[in-house]
């Protein structure tokens, strides 16, 4: 399998937030068999942003804690206030850059971040939330697409993202957060689809329980795609 780790999020403390604790939280993530991360950097308030000494500061400390690791950041508008051209600024005036950053087709300014990140040589991830997103992708170069199920209960989760996937080619990663995390985990394993884990998704195990870190979350999820494609793979052969 392969799989994601989402470190923080917007969310505040227990996700890690200074470069030191996404370096240290990186690590233990891979030790658990996470292929790549993806981060929220903050500033020195503790705010998510994309500036570049903070981008940079973030993308510096994983790199030197897990050399060769994939590191790729968020391009949340909301980091700008909804401004895309101030979000554009910033992004075109990062000098160290991460290896892929997600950006989300539902928000203004798509088309051109995907531009402006593929000329400065960024992978991009497309974040669609809805089939009406994928119209959007025709055209515009990505690394990898993401079906990101967000704010759906559990038991309509998986109907969500077949609604998607069923206007998508090839294998794209497949998550979901909170209530929708573990039944799309699930999921993804039995189709044999990439996914992630991680406190951004997600605080609590699939029982229930308060998560103790990132690493916890990921073994937890590598157990249960693994589970699902079996089981799958049982069923149908």
């Amino acid at each position: 399998m392969w799989i994601k780790a989402c470190l923080n999020g917007g969310r505040p403390s227990p996700a890690p937030i200074t470069p030191a604790e996404l370096a240290g939280a990186a690590l233990e993530a891979v030790e658990a068999g996470a292929a790549a991360v993806h981060v929220h950097p903050r500033d020195a308030a503790g705010r998510e942003s994309l500036d570049g000494d903070d981008i940079g500061a973030a993308v510096t400390a994983i790199r030197e804690a897990c050399p060769g690791l994939p590191v790729g950041v968020s391009t949340g508008i909301w980091m700008t206030g909804g401004d895309p051209r101030r979000r554009a600024d910033l992004v075109a005036g990062w000098q160290v850059r991460p290896d892929f950053a997600s950006v989300n087709v539902e928000e203004p300014g798509f088309a051109d971040l995907v531009r402006l990140l593929d000329r400065a040589g960024v992978g991009v991830e497309a974040g669609v939330w809805s089939p009406a997103d994928v119209d959007a992708l025709d055209g515009l170069p990505f690394l990898r697409i993401l079906v990101e199920i967000i704010d759906v209960p559990a038991a309509e989760a998986v109907a969500a993202a077949e609604a998607i996937l069923r206007r998508l080619p090839g294998a794209p990663l497949l998550h979901g957060e909170n209530e929708a995390c573990w039944p799309l985990i699930a999921h993804a394993g039995a189709l044999g689809l990439p996914t992630r884990a991680g406190l951004e998704d997600t605080l609590t195990l699939p029982d229930g329980t308060p998560a103790a870190d990132n690493a916890e979350l990921l073994r937890q999820a590598r157990t249960l795609w693994t589970d699902a494609r079996r089981k799958h793979e049982n069923t149908y052969g």
